[in-house]
């Protein structure tokens, strides 16, 4: 049985994009159900629409608290009966009104190897790290959401990414989605293989 993803994503989409590829190349046992954006003019929407997925514009509305917009997102999740939600460039810190409602199902991609760079612009500080001599290396790693916590939910996992002498953000940003999409993939087909959805915070 296919498993039904939705995805989350703030930008362009390209690990949205990785994912409808696999799923339409037959890799991925699963379907994307729908794709939500808080930002209305997100390219994530449109790749969606193009692959033929609903689409939805979930911007915060003026006044509306964090836990408020949460509960609203999570309602519209909900009404699509996602087996595993996927945060794909997703750029809000997500309130227990919201995790709370998908115990072991929420799923992270994060520019960085765990511990490592949580939060917003990880590449550019990866890069401004590598340019005073304090790393050789970065990397992306795939985790679990189980709380408020950033980017630092269980790990299932990693790739190291080296960086470059000359690397410009744009360079190693390209590297870095290479290997995002890669994982991304690799984990999602392993999730949706198991006979049933991830429920306690771990791989078993």
């Amino acid at each position: 049985m296919k498993r039904r993803l939705v995805v989350l994503a703030s930008g362009s989409g390209t690990n949205l994009q990785a994912v409808l590829d696999a799923s339409a190349a037959g890799r991925l046992a699963a379907d994307v159900v729908h794709v939500v954006s808080n930002r209305s003019g997100a390219g994530a929407l449109t790749r969606a629409r193009v692959a033929g997925v609903p689409a939805t514009p979930l911007p915060r509305s003026e006044g509306e608290s964090r836990s408020e917009y949460d509960t609203r997102l999570a309602a519209l999740v909900d009404a699509a009966q996602p087996d595993l939600v996927v945060l794909a460039g997703w750029m809000r810190i997500l309130t227990m009104k919201f995790v709370g409602r998908f115990p072991g199902r929420i799923v992270n991609v994060h520019p960085a190897l765990p511990g490592e760079l949580p939060g917003t612009d990880a590449v550019p500080r990866a890069l401004a790290q590598f340019e005073r001599g304090q790393r050789t290396s970065t990397g992306v790693m795939v985790h679990l959401v189980p709380d408020e916590g950033v980017d630092d939910g269980p790990v299932l996992a990693t790739a190291t990414v080296d960086i470059h002498a000359g690397d410009t953000v744009a360079t190693l940003t390209e590297r870095m989605h290479v290997a995002e999409h890669r994982v991304l993939v690799d984990t999602l087909e392993r999730l949706c293989r198991r006979p049933a959805p991830l429920t306690n915070g771990a791989e078993t």
